[in-house]
């Protein structure tokens, strides 16, 4: 997948019950996450074996929810600071972790960012 530079990530730390549809994660958000699901942010959620994401994303006009489901393996999540419910993940990272991509030792390089373009950095380690 192709994500927009710019694109802001918000990681749930802790699995949930990706049986849960548009609604349930709507919840989620609000509920654990303290965010806006109209915040037009992507939400990323894994379920316990970390073997699936789902990501819900509001694009301005509704509610989109992407599924993965791995045939085999599973996701590299990102080391979660303990008592922490969210992390946030650069549009980077989240193509990374898609992608199968070891996020430990994974590290950005000091290039130039343009300030105005700021996003969050990796949460992974």
């Amino acid at each position: 997948m192709i994500f927009t530079r710019g694109l802001r990530v918000c990681l749930a730390a802790q699995p949930a019950d990706l049986r849960r549809g548009f609604e349930g994660l709507a919840l989620l958000v609000r509920g654990a996450l303290k965010e806006d699901e109209r915040s037009s942010q992507i939400f990323v959620f894994t379920n316990k074996r970390r073997d699936r994401i789902r990501l819900l994303y509001w694009d301005g006009t509704g509610l989109w929810i992407l599924t993965k489901k791995l045939e085999a393996g599973t996701f590299s999540w990102p080391k979660v600071p303990e008592g922490a419910v969210k992390i946030p993940l650069r549009v980077e990272a989240l193509e990374m972790l898609l992608s199968g991509i070891e996020l430990k030792g994974a590290r950005l390089r000091p290039w130039y960012e343009d300030p105005s373009a700021a996003a969050p950095a990796t949460g992974g380690s």
